[in-house]
């Protein structure tokens, strides 16, 4: 396997997302209309599919459920032409995430801790890692232990075989909770060539607001990576070695946020890895993610207007 034949692999949570969705402030013991429905998500997952619909050949790794939920997930990696050869188990149950759409299109989320949270460096598929063309972890993967060993394993295959690593900080209140200190002591040893954090993120990592500084700061802690801070409604902002380039937004509208940090991700690195170039990748993905925030979900179904995106 070399040059263009090599994936994109991706380590990660599969998880089936419930979305809750209201068009006005719920109140306490209330009742009102919205929209309620399941659909396939995960951090790591949603960055396969994008890749993969973005025109990037690409591999999930990830523990399932050997359930009924299970099955859907193998189904829907399928239908995205993202290979997957699922570890499976019968401990636990295929994850699921509550996810609360508010009348302002922000979302909060409730993750259960399903199986992909117990996935060891013992089932890690060595030899499609040390193949792969690049290597993203989300940090969904590093807040418990399992799965920190396997995604910290993972990373040190990719790089024994020069394979680049990317990684998504994932949750700025599961930052806070396991601690920022250890949060870096899980990760800036790793050698990140890519960081992709969002503005809640980069904030409490480096205890800035400004997101020039927050940008300057990251690139200390993670030194060899460029940061590509994720902006929402004011675009995104990338340092590379140590210069900033801001990237114009794409939208002044959210109707729902959920998935659009995935799927920055993964048509930022769908266009890099072909390109090389950054900057090119950057502004495709802020197109990506702004069509992406103005439906309902974090996969939503492709419309002929994200097609010519993607052409």
């Amino acid at each position: 396997m070399t040059g263009q034949s090599k994936k994109l692999v991706v380590i990660g949570d599969f998880a089936w997302d419930v979305l809750i969705r209201t068009n006005r402030k719920l109140q306490a013991g209330g009742d009102t209309f919205g929209e309620v429905m399941l659909a396939p998500g995960g951090s790591a997952a949603n960055v396969a599919v994008w890749a993969s619909r973005c025109g990037m050949p690409t591999v999930f790794i990830g523990k399932i459920g050997r359930d009924r939920f299970g099955e859907l997930a193998i189904n829907d990696l399928y239908r995205e032409n993202v290979q997957f050869d699922p570890i499976q188990t019968d401990e636990h149950r295929t994850a699921g995430v509550a996810v609360w759409i508010d009348h302002t299109g922000q979302r909060s989320m409730v993750s259960g801790q399903g199986a992909d949270f117990y996935l060891l460096p013992s089932e890690l598929p060595v030899d499609v890692i040390s193949n792969a063309r690049h290597l993203h972890l989300t940090a969904w993967s590093f807040f418990t232990d399992p799965p920190r060993s396997a995604a910290r394993n993972a990373a040190r295959i990719a790089k024994k075989n020069g394979i680049s690593l990317s990684l998504d900080p994932g949750s700025f209140q599961m930052i806070e909770e396991i601690g920022v200190d250890k949060f870096i002591q899980f990760t800036n040893d790793l050698d990140i060539d890519i960081f992709f954090p969002n503005f809640e993120e980069g904030k409490i990592l480096t205890g800035k607001s400004d997101e020039e500084e927050i940008a300057q700061t990251l690139a200390a802690i993670y030194p060899s990576a460029v940061i590509a801070l994720k902006l929402d409604k004011d675009g995104a902002l990338i340092n590379i070695n140590g210069k900033s380039t801001p990237i114009p937004p794409g939208t002044e509208t959210i109707i729902d946020a959920t998935g659009a940090g995935d799927s920055f991700a993964g048509a930022y690195l769908s266009q890099y890895l072909n390109t090389k170039n950054h900057l090119k990748a950057a502004r495709f993905s802020v197109k990506i993610s702004s069509w992406v925030v103005n439906k309902i979900g974090a996969r939503p179904s492709m419309d002929q207007n994200l097609r010519h995106l993607i052409r």
